[in-house]
């Protein structure tokens, strides 16, 4: 053994540099071999040892074998200048001479050969496992926690929640992967050194196109015809009484012309729009082209800059269902919610009027959710002391529910509140489909984006208590 090792043993310590790469690479390849045993048996399982397993100690790895040659190169450079002082530099030898009749070659190329093998085992399983855990969940909401927190927490409760961060932001093929990894490391420099964006700037710059993502689970030309939506609420009175909205939904789709998927999405027909704000939410300018014939509609205080056409965007499905995944609730709606799926108890008085106003003058700075709940306990127990010996426990559950939505939709950290992100599905809370179908977008032969209620949608009833529809279909 100590012939077969020894000449490796003694290249290794021949010179500092390539002892210090040895050790590197060895003490990076035990760890990683150690953390994959730990995760292997489930005996760790954190998104910052998977950080320190698949990437960072990988990387300490291949510095360390990088190492080991530059130091063999460095010491042999040393040594032939100062072999020169006592030789003809034409005698010098200008390669080293390998000759596999000597035992010592022998026993070294084998050990180099053997430990290559697992060199490479070791590279190509990291590399591999590396790959994977950068397009997993866990990379993207946990490893980068306060940054992510918001968009992982909305995204945990979406629809998409078991849909991978990777699947909508980069898809499938190697040149948005590519594109992909090199703006992460733009993204890795502003985590370092604290330069990101507080709170993370929306919509999406450069986002790939919804036809190459949204489209491979959403099929655009299917006919989808129209749908009855209910929407409840809950009025801001001492019994929290329900209010029904029913709504006949005009989807649309395939080649019909009517419905809302058929204007917008048709085959054959693409709208652009010029956005007069970083966040789309101002729309003056659109453009509908359908075969050879154009038609633009301007809104009537418009006036084209020189930056207009650089801004010009095409519309896609993400410019209405802009917030799929990552959706943050206003309270009013978050409260309606969690009373209707029995988070909160709608029997308590007023829990509705209350709940919400205390949820939008709370402020925006870490600790105040314990402020939440005790203005929650203070109001009650000061209005309806009975109530609350009574059903104390049942009211902190109340309380636990609303401090959630707190939770969900304010994150002092990265100064997001109330409302920052706005949700351009119908137009409720913010503008919406109002961006565009105001009545003030014409074009040069007067037609109109109209503003008429029954083009998307058929109104049943509107926040009635007990509407005779819902009886009539069953559904009350």
């Amino acid at each position: 053994m100590k012939r077969i090792w020894g000449p490796f043993l003694h290249m290794l310590g021949a010179n500092w540099l390539t002892l210090f790469g040895a050790s590197i690479a060895t003490i990076s390849g035990v760890a990683i071999i150690g953390f994959f045993l730990l995760g292997f048996f489930g005996l760790a399982d954190s998104p910052y040892i998977a950080l320190m397993a698949l990437l960072i100690l990988p990387a300490f790895f291949v510095l360390g074998l990088l190492l080991i040659p530059f130091g063999l190169w460095r010491e042999k450079r040393r040594t032939r200048r100062s072999a020169v002082q006592d030789v003809v530099e034409s005698e010098l030898a200008p390669y080293p001479v390998i000759d596999f009749n000597q035992p010592h070659t022998r026993h070294l190329a084998a050990v180099v050969s053997v430990l290559t093998v697992v060199n490479v085992l070791i590279i190509s399983l990291a590399s591999y496992e590396g790959v994977d855990y950068m397009d997993s969940t866990e990379f993207c909401g946990e490893v980068c926690h306060t940054v992510m927190e918001p968009e992982y927490t909305a995204y945990q409760g979406s629809p998409h929640s078991r849909v991978r961060c990777v699947e909508c932001h980069i898809g499938p093929g190697a040149p948005w992967f590519v594109r992909s990894k090199l703006s992460g490391l733009g993204q890795v420099v502003a985590v370092t050194l604290n330069t990101y964006e507080r709170p993370l700037r929306s919509p999406v710059e450069n986002l790939r196109p919804s036809r190459d993502i949204c489209e491979t689970c959403h099929w655009p030309e299917r006919f989808s015809g129209d749908r009855v939506r209910i929407i409840t609420r809950y009025a801001e009175d001492e019994e929290n009484t329900p209010l029904y909205t029913v709504l006949v939904m005009h989807i649309g789709g395939g080649r019909r012309e009517e419905g809302i998927h058929s204007w917008h999405i048709r085959k054959g027909r693409t709208t652009y729009y010029i956005p007069a704000d970083a966040r789309r939410q101002n729309i003056p300018w659109v453009q509908v082209t359908e075969g050879d014939h154009t038609v633009e509609f301007v809104a009537s205080d418009f006036e084209p800059g020189p930056g207009d056409s650089a801004a010009k965007r095409e519309m896609d499905c993400i410019d209405c269902h802009n917030r799929p995944t990552h959706a943050f609730r206003l309270p009013g709606d978050a409260m309606d919610e969690a009373i209707r799926f029995g988070l909160i108890d709608r029997t308590i008085p007023y829990i509705k009027k209350v709940g919400t106003g205390i949820l939008q003058e709370v402020g925006d700075v870490p600790g105040d959710v314990s402020e939440v709940t005790a203005r929650l306990k203070e109001y009650y127990e000061l209005n309806y002391p009975e109530l609350w010996r009574q059903r104390g426990e049942e009211l902190n559950n109340s309380f636990a529910a609303i401090a959630e939505i707190y939770l969900r939709n304010v994150f002092p950290e990265m100064s997001l509140t109330w409302g920052y992100h706005p949700n351009n599905i119908g137009h409720q809370d913010f503008p919406g489909c109002f961006r565009c179908h105001d009545g003030e977008h014409s074009s040069a032969d007067d037609r109109v984006i109209t503003q008429d209620c029954d083009l998307c949608h058929t109104i049943l009833a509107m926040e009635e208590e007990s509407p005779s529809v819902l009886q009539e279909l069953g559904l009350e």
